[in-house]
């Protein structure tokens, strides 16, 4: 039997103690939620010196990128979920020790989520030529946007107050999936497995004051932000910035909404623009946001069962899996789209051992809402078995979650051309089952 929100976790109902990652008896009674919220603007000054995804210089700013941030204790363990509109923050490690060191958080119980959007800068590149790649000005950015972070968890922390949490997924959502996306096999310029299925519905979790009052909503959904598209110049924060920023404004911007991102390594928006046109462009980009904000604040005004008194815990591993490396052929014909600047597999390629792949798995359950996290793009079918084999209700999957370690398909797609196969950095064999079994370990753990 699976369980619901507000029940007891496991090691609850089996063992008389228990001690949590970070050192806190997990069977200890809870007291009451303190919750604090937070949103920063973190758009650079000059971002001209700075390079989308797919390498290319921003000519200006379309519209504000931010972090928003959550902050929530109950008296025996505490945790942090930031929201970054950006596409990736490649090594969220320091910035996660660092956010650790400044607020007493333990690292395990912090989820630092980009939202993987395209058409903004990257953070944490850990290498000299990954920097160059992302733009002189890029190690600047990094450093302010560090600051950023930890200034937006000091001013959650000091508007903390009393409150509760519910749990939901579904109700309008359903429709803005159908709406929003289809798989990858049917989105040009991506061709992937039949066998990964595009996720149906939104997550999303509610902090709400004692008298009913929101204060935060943190929505999950399944879906690449590339709206825009690689001939867009402009610095945005595309569908996810449109959607927090639509439900921010129906809640009297006295909400912060954060977005993060589920499966959405095969999850395509249906209404990607390929050609660039003017303010029309981003005119539909507000459109999907709003279909999908919709969606978001019916499921968040639907919820009536919350806590004030959940549980908080976490857990994270560190994991190697062997590495691969794709080698294309220039003149072979039949080469596949691309994807991040890297060209999927068709014609003549050849597969070579490559060092291994570390990334990190993580789970931070609030009451029996578990929220599993990938340092990864993760395709939903992985996704999937998790949710098959996890003992709790409301199970999901945050992708890019303090890190990003590249592509894990399940293994059937690699006898596909799915874009997630290769030019997957991982060998076949290690992705699937290490997320699977590792998840679904330390949720039993729970």
């Amino acid at each position: 039997m699976k369980l619901g929100f507000g029940q007891f976790g496991l090691c609850c109902l089996l063992l008389p103690i228990f001690f949590a990652a970070d050192g806190c008896i997990c069977c200890a009674e809870p007291g009451a939620l303190r919750v604090g919220v937070a949103k920063v603007d973190i758009t650079p000054s000059n971002p001209t010196q700075l390079t989308n995804v797919w390498e290319t210089p921003f000519t200006g700013i379309h519209d504000k990128i931010y972090a928003r941030a959550i902050i929530l204790d109950n008296g025996i363990s505490s945790a942090a979920i930031i929201s970054v509109d950006t596409v990736e923050i490649t090594n969220g490690t320091p910035i996660a020790d660092r956010i650790a060191k400044e607020t007493g958080i333990p690292a395990s119980n912090i989820i630092l989520a980009a939202t993987r959007n395209h058409s903004a800068p990257m953070i944490g590149l850990a290498t000299v030529e990954g920097q160059r790649k992302a733009g002189t000005g890029s190690a600047a950015f990094i450093a302010k946007v560090e600051d950023d972070l930890v200034a937006a968890l000091r001013q959650a922390k000091a508007n903390m107050q009393p409150a509760r949490v519910g749990f939901d997924r579904g109700g309008a959502g359903t429709s803005a999936s159908s709406r929003l996306s289809e798989t990858a096999s049917r989105v040009a310029p991506f061709s992937a497995s039949p066998a990964s299925p595009a996720s149906e519905g939104v997550w999303v979790m509610k902090f709400e004051t004692l008298s009913g009052e929101p204060l935060a909503v943190l929505a999950n959904f399944s879906l690449h932000a590339t709206v825009i598209g690689e001939k867009n110049t402009l610095l945005t924060g595309e569908l996810p910035g449109a959607t927090s920023r639509y439900v921010e404004q129906h809640y009297g911007n006295k909400v912060v909404a954060l977005w993060t991102s589920g499966t959405a390594d095969n999850q395509n928006p249906i209404a990607a623009i390929s050609a660039p046109d003017g303010d029309q462009d981003f005119k539909k980009v507000d459109e999907l946001g709003q279909i999908l904000g919709e969606s978001v604040i019916h499921i968040a005004d639907s919820i009536s069962h919350t806590t004030s008194k959940p549980r908080i815990w976490g857990m994270e591993r560190n994991v190697a899996c062997p590495g691969q490396r794709v080698i294309q052929n220039p003149g072979a014909q039949g080469k596949g789209g691309t994807h991040d600047g890297q060209n999927s597999p068709g014609g003549d390629v050849k597969i070579v051992d490559a060092d291994p792949v570390h990334f990190r798995l993580g789970v931070l359950m609030v009451g029996d809402a578990a929220l599993t996290m990938v340092s990864a793009e993760v395709v939903n079918k992985i996704y999937e078995e998790v949710r098959t084999r996890s003992p709790f209700t409301n199970t999901v999957m945050v992708i890019l979650a303090n890190g990003r370690s590249g592509f894990i398909a399940d293994d059937a797609a690699y006898d596909s051309k799915d874009h997630s196969a290769p030019p997957s950095t991982f060998k076949r064999g290690c992705g699937e089952s290490s997320v699977v079994n590792g998840l679904t370990d330390m949720l039993w753990q729970y």
